[in-house]
């Protein structure tokens, strides 16, 4: 994968090239924004653009682009959050599962944290990066150079690093093996210990633009253009998220039907006994879920009620909400999200979701959630 074949994000691309083209290229960089948005791809050409550039002859260049296409180049490593399976039935580190993400990356590289869990079987475990993963990192970048060049260690989804591991990590970060670079990437940079924040340079990916997504859908995937342009409005900036309305293997149908049996019954709740029930059937339902599941539902549903509330205000223009379910109209429910509740619904699922993170019982969780958005529903703008 090289630079001309990622989507968007043109001055971050330029920015990393003129590192390598002057020599000046940080040891230590955070590259923070959504999996979406190209972190994971942008940091694959990187490697490529820096490894093969050390190659000597025309010939040498072309064999480490293959090997790197390939994600199979002895002298770049990858690091990502597993957790135990059949596979790795303990101590589980990202080395057990490397053909796994070489399948997993080479299928979508812009693909989630969740559909990385999810292809490996484990989607009701949550990731993480351990202090077992910490020590592997050390062993293999205190070897040498297989190419004599440098070595590149890229981490996908850096902010799942326990604390053992972080504080292990940051001895590399502090003094890195010589000739060492280190990307991090995170969705939640805030979720990294400020320590090794504070000695990476931070590139930011901002949202990919209609055009950009329109574009990749139309060049790479055959779409007819004005399909493209439908589906890039709906996915926010997110190219994942529009190959999954490409593919229709993605999980907002299910979510989408969890939504709106959840506001219907919250909506009908109040003095009704029998909705009670059914918004503890519903709690219960979520409840079974994998956590990760249940943390993409409920951003999900931030999501969606952000969305009626700038229908409910005539935002038409940033609206982008489409509902399979022919008798859910957004028209409709937007009146009930406004001023007076938006604020306590979105931290009432932020709170749901801080929970879950913490291990926190899913069907107390959920069943809290629902009594509140039962009043938050029926407050007055």
């Amino acid at each position: 994968m090289d630079f001309s074949e990622i989507a968007g994000q043109v001055h971050l691309k330029a920015h990393l090239l003129k590192t390598i083209e002057n020599g000046r290229i940080p040891h230590a960089q955070l590259f923070v924004g959504n999996a979406g948005s190209g972190l994971l791809p942008m940091a694959i050409a990187y490697a490529r653009e820096l490894l093969c550039s050390e190659a000597n002859t025309a010939e040498k260049k072309e064999l480490c682009a293959k090997k790197i296409d390939k994600l199979a180049h002895p002298d770049l490593h990858f690091v990502y959050p597993v957790n135990t399976s059949s596979v790795a039935k303990k101590n589980a580190i990202s080395v057990h599962y490397t053909e796994e993400w070489r399948k997993f990356v080479q299928t979508n590289p812009y693909a989630s944290l969740f559909e990385w869990l999810q292809s490996l079987g484990i989607e009701k475990k949550q990731g993480n990066i351990s202090k077992f993963e910490a020590e592997d990192i050390a062993k293999r970048l205190s070897l040498k150079s297989y190419e004599g060049g440098s070595k590149v260690l890229i981490m996908w989804m850096a902010d799942k690093m326990n604390t053992e591991c972080a504080n292990k990590i940051l001895k590399l970060v502090e003094e890195p093996p010589k000739k060492t670079i280190l990307l991090l990437l995170t969705e939640h940079e805030e979720q990294i210990i400020t320590t090794i924040r504070s000695r990476c340079q931070t590139l930011n990916f901002p949202l990919l633009s209609e055009e950009n997504i329109s574009t990749t859908l139309v060049k790479n995937h055959n779409i007819k253009e004005s399909i493209a342009r439908t589906i890039s409005r709906q996915s926010n900036g997110d190219l994942n998220k529009a190959l999954q309305f490409i593919s229709n293997e993605g999980d907002d149908l299910q979510f989408e039907k969890w939504f709106i049996d959840w506001v219907r019954t919250a909506f009908k709740a109040k003095g009704n006994k029998k909705a009670i029930n059914d918004l503890l059937q519903w709690s219960e339902t979520l409840a079974s879920q994998g956590r990760e599941t249940q943390k993409k539902f409920l951003s999900y549903c931030m999501e969606t009620f952000r969305q009626a509330l700038l229908k409910n205000y005539k935002a038409d223009s940033l609206l982008f909400f489409y509902a399979v379910d022919e008798k859910f109209s957004i028209e409709k429910f937007a009146p009930f999200i406004h001023q007076n509740n938006i604020f306590e619904i979105d931290t009432a699922l932020q709170d749901a979701s801080y929970h879950i993170e913490r291990n926190g019982n899913g069907k107390l969780i959920f069943t809290d959630l629902s009594i509140q958005l039962t009043r938050l529903i029926h407050k007055p703008e």
